[in-house]
Formats: structure tokens, sequence, C-alpha cells
């Protein structure tokens, strides 16, 4: 019978169908490495915050396969796991409506200065109405921006385009649903130097670590708005900070930050910041249908079977 590992709360139907293939353990990684539940461990569901390198590895002699329960992996050391002839799975696709409304929330949120808007009632201090009073920025006829027009990226343009904004996108390759979308492919200055919101949509690799820094929010409008859900590090959070302060660019909308939980002290400052706590997938029916794609996954390595949503399959397995 397999051992499986989870490192955290699912719920109690996936542990279930985690156990009618084998026996689950529960390892906290937060303890530190090695811990002894490791050394029996064939298929470890993972979540974002668990980092699997090669300490991991060599305390799990016997695992098979790395069952991400997130869409993007960089806390997996791929290059480790594949000289250790193990297999990455992660969780595309069901995630992305939820995050693409979170995109969007954040983006109403920052144009329209709602952050700043409930401090000003929670604070209680007296306000009035007046034609000046809490003045935001539009979305209709305006355009957003999107770097990685994947499944979330795309999603979001449809969200996007209900709002009465025009499309532009940057990405390596063409996206597949441009067309449909009405979207336009930019290079990234043209992108930036154009867009009224900017939406970050891409994996953190090491060609995307910081891939909007000072040079980039330079080009960008005095007006526009840059929204991450993607991963912390994608900005350069410091360059971002510099940027709001002196006005070179609008407003943010944070769900990530480059070493969350801590977030850039700057950042608390400013009022025309709206931060969430990297809660994009955060709602009951994503984060179960994540847990189940990662356990549908986990079952399949113990069986030998071709897996869902494989990021790196060694040579030995099926699929």
């Amino acid at each position: 019978m397999p051992t499986f590992s989870i490192s955290g709360p699912v719920s109690p139907a996936v542990v279930e169908m985690l156990r009618q293939h084998g026996q689950v353990v529960e390892v906290s990684y937060a303890e530190g490495l090695p811990v002894a539940e490791l050394a029996t461990v064939d298929v470890a569901l993972t979540l974002l915050t668990d980092r699997v390198d090669e300490k991991l590895l060599v305390a799990a002699p016997n695992l098979c396969c790395v069952c991400n329960v997130a869409v993007g992996y960089d806390n997996v050391d791929l290059e480790a796991a594949k000289r250790y002839g193990v297999a990455v799975t992660n969780t595309p696709g069901v995630l992305d409506d939820a995050t693409a409304d979170l995109a969007m929330a954040l983006l109403l949120a920052a144009a329209r200065r709602l952050g700043e808007a409930e401090r000003v009632v929670r604070s209680g201090r007296p306000w009035t109405w007046g034609m000046d009073f809490m003045l935001g920025r539009d979305l209709v006829g305006k355009r957003l921006g999107i770097i990685g027009l994947g499944g979330i990226g795309a999603r979001v343009a449809r969200r996007a385009r209900g709002f009465g904004l025009s499309i532009g996108y940057f990405g390596r390759t063409e996206a597949s649903t441009a067309t449909e979308l009405g979207a336009e492919r930019q290079d990234l200055d043209q992108l930036l130097a154009t867009s009224d919101f900017v939406s970050l949509h891409c994996p953190l690799t090491a060609e995307t670590r910081h891939l909007i820094g000072a040079r980039e929010l330079a080009l960008m409008k005095a007006t526009a708005v840059l929204i991450n859900t993607a991963r912390g590090a994608v900005v350069e959070e410091g360059a971002l900070v510099e940027a709001l302060a002196g006005g070179k660019i609008w407003a943010a909308g944070l769900d990530v930050y480059e070493g969350e939980p801590a977030v850039h002290p700057g950042l608390l400052r400013l009022d025309r910041v709206v931060l969430a706590p990297h809660v994009g997938s955060a709602t009951v029916e994503t984060r179960d249908a994540m847990a189940e794609l990662a356990a549908r996954n986990a079952i399949a390595a113990a069986n030998r079977e071709p897996l869902l949503t494989p990021i790196y399959v060694p040579d030995d397995h099926p699929g």
C-alpha cells in the first residue's frame, strides 16, 4: 500500500479518496527537515509554502511524485526533482475563474479607491460628499494590458471586456485565445506604455523575476494601475514603492509579495495600494477542486498510471 503525505488541511473527501488507495500521513515542513515520516512517503501533496528541494528529496528516498496544490511550482526545485527521478504535477485550470475574479476585484478596488474609501468610513472622521471627493478612474473606454494570456489571463480578459476595456497582451508565444478575445499582441514596452491597467498572470521563472522593475514602471502612464495576482517576485517591490510614491503610476492592487507573508513597509504606507493576503484561489469550491486534482494525480502516480497534469515526468513513468 502506498503512503501519501499531506502538509496542510484538505477536505475530508479528498483524504478519504487517498485512503482508498493507501495510507495518509501528515507532514509539517514548518518544523524543519528531515522528519521521520518522509522516509515512508511514496507520493507527497505539497502546498506553495512547502519548499521541495534536495534536502526533502534526500529525506524521502521512496518518493516518486510531488503533487503541488497550486498552478505555480516555483516552490519546487525542478532540477533536483529531475536528478532524483521524481515526477512533479500541479493544478492548472481549476483555479482560473477564482483568480480572475480576484484580479478584477483588485482592479476595480484600486481604480475606485475602495480601500481608501473604506478606511475613511471606518476611521469615524467626518466626511461630506463633494465633486472632488475620492475621485477614481473609469474603466470603460480604457485599455487593459495582460502579461501572460494563459488560462487565468484569458478569463480576466473576458471579464474586462464586459467593463468596456480593450485588451492588449504580452507573451512569449501567440495566445490561441487572442482572436476570440479581440486581444492585440504587443511587446512588453509597448504594452506598458499604452495600457491604463496592467495585470500580471505569468509564472515566476528566472526570466520573469523582477520582470517589472524601475525601467518598466517608468514606461507606464502616470494614471496607470498595476495588478499582481501571479507571484510577488515578478515585481521589484522597492521600485514599485518608489514609482507609486513619486506619482509615476497611479495605483496598484496586490495579492502576492516578494517575501510573503512579509510586505514591503513602503506599500503599507501608501493609500492607493489595495493589499490582499494571497487569496486568489481562496474559495471553498476552488480549494477543494485543487486538492482533488492533486489527489487524482497522486493516485495515478502510485498506480503507475499516466499523470493528469504533469510538469515533469521521468522516463520510467508511463506519462
